[in-house]
């Protein structure tokens, strides 16, 4: 695990963030993505919304894209989900998913942790937004990076 956020993950883990993102989507139209940067100045949710903003995922067409946000050194994380979805879930289920996460990352467990939270989400997002034969997947499946 090294200083930026690029390489604080293992080339091992990344790939396995990556394939926990592709097999919950397998079952989905919905869209997840990571995104991993050192700092969050302000408020965590506002900073969550804006690089969803950048990533694209509010152009997804069920507006149904969940990210998960973490700021290492400001040990800030959220899990955004857009209108779509938000409309569907649980009132707490955000919240619910965050906290088991959270019980990884206290551990230092932080890929494991993600992987959790996108499976969960995965499950989530199968019951509002069950895979369609012509579905394509509108977004990278790849962790993104901040500075």
């Amino acid at each position: 695990m090294g200083n930026s956020a690029v390489d604080f993950f293992t080339k091992e883990q990344k790939e396995a963030i990556k394939q926990a993102v592709q097999q919950a989507e397998k079952e989905t139209s919905g869209e997840i993505r990571v995104h991993v940067e050192n700092t969050c100045d302000g408020d965590v949710l506002d900073r969550a919304a804006t690089v969803f903003d950048k990533l694209g995922m509010a152009q997804t067409e069920q507006r149904n894209g969940v990210l998960f946000y973490v700021a290492l050194k400001s040990h800030k994380f959220a899990i955004l989900g857009d209108l779509g979805i938000n409309a569907k879930v649980p009132g707490n289920f955000w919240e619910s998913t965050k906290e088991k996460i959270i019980e990884h990352f206290k551990k230092g467990l932080f890929a494991e942790g993600l992987i959790e939270g996108i499976t969960l989400a995965g499950k989530e997002l199968k019951q509002w937004f069950p895979y369609q034969t012509d579905d394509v997947n509108e977004l990278p499946d790849d962790i993104s990076f901040g500075s």
